[in-house]
């Protein structure tokens, strides 16, 4: 196995969740995961350090994401109908992804970029460009918006009986 054959299948997964989350669907982000690494393949993995890496290939991944996000808001737009009689747990998901869509491209990125990519913060300030003090800010401004947003669902939550369990054993930050 090649060196870049080792780097796409370690940063794979991680990748495609971060591209998952961002662009909301999964053949999209397939496709785009697949554009990663095909990139990745043709510049070749970086000299640098581990965490210089994973930055790199966030990057790339970011970058293709604002590509996609940019090209289809200037596609018309579908008319979307919701089920009558979403379930609670359907319910929180669709506020949770709307309350991610509302926050600050920037801020969206950071908060993806930690907790659905698991990258630290000197990898996000990497992959971002930011410096780390503006990544902690960023991270906790947009903690305090979700919070704020998913309000009312998490109340609906409580007030139908339904359990729920953050998970990950990562310690909160802010």
């Amino acid at each position: 196995m090649t060196e870049v054959e080792r780097f796409c299948a370690e940063h794979h997964d991680g990748v495609f969740r971060y591209l998952r989350r961002v662009v909301g669907a999964q053949e999209p982000a397939r496709d785009l995961t697949q554009e990663v690494f095909l990139r990745v393949a043709r510049a070749g993995v970086p000299d640098t350090t581990d965490i210089g890496k994973r930055a790199w290939v966030f990057r790339i991944a970011r970058n293709l994401a604002l590509n996609h996000a940019r090209d289809t808001r200037r596609r018309p737009a579908g008319l979307a109908v919701d089920p009558p009689g979403v379930p609670a747990t359907q319910e929180l998901a669709v506020a949770l992804a709307g309350a991610i869509g509302d926050l600050p491209d920037v801020d969206r990125d950071v908060f993806l970029l930690r907790e659905t990519a698991g990258l630290s913060y000197e990898e996000i300030a990497a992959a971002c460009e930011l410096p780390i003090e503006s990544v902690r800010s960023r991270l906790h401004r947009a903690r305090q918006a979700l919070r704020a947003a998913l309000g009312p669902s998490l109340a609906l939550r409580d007030q139908r009986g339904l359990r729920y369990q953050l998970t990950g054993d990562r310690q909160r930050d802010d």
